[in-house]
């Protein structure tokens, strides 16, 4: 299973994006400001340019697992080996003071917000945890959207 984000504004303190599953577009995401990050990059540069909780992850493709997350203490999608960064989740949230480097799930039908996060969080890991006890890998592409 591929899941594809799409990010489409980025702004000063947080980044609008779009997430598909396998092409279908499924939600809105906001994360925190987009610093031009690339997993191409070294860990030192990424070192270099991070904000420790106001900079949004490298673009590039990674593993996801869902996985019990000590800290939010339930199942969640988590992002594997994200240079420079740790714990990246997709979850609920809505406003880039939740992210703190994760991905969040809504709507954005306001600037920098996004909304009805629980429901587009529940069905997420629905589908993902479906989809791994099919034993199926699932990905996810992150790229600034190119219009």
């Amino acid at each position: 299973m591929e899941l594809t984000l799409k990010r489409r504004f980025l702004k000063e303190t947080y980044t609008i994006g779009s997430l598909y599953i396998d092409g279908e577009y499924f939600c809105d995401t906001l994360e925190d400001a987009d610093c031009g990050l690339t997993k191409a990059m070294s860990l030192d540069e990424i070192r270099q340019r991070k904000v420790a909780h106001e900079t949004a992850i490298p673009t590039g493709e990674y593993t996801v697992v869902v996985v019990r997350s000590p800290a939010k203490k339930r199942a969640l999608p988590r992002l594997l080996n994200v240079p420079g960064f740790g714990g990246v989740l997709l979850h609920r949230g809505n406003t880039a003071h939740d992210t703190s480097g994760c991905i969040l799930l809504g709507e954005n039908k306001e600037p920098g917000k996004v909304v009805r996060s629980t429901l587009y969080e529940q069905r997420l890991i629905a589908i993902l945890t479906a989809a791994q006890e099919r034993n199926e890998e699932i990905s996810i592409k992150i790229m600034n959207d190119k219009k």
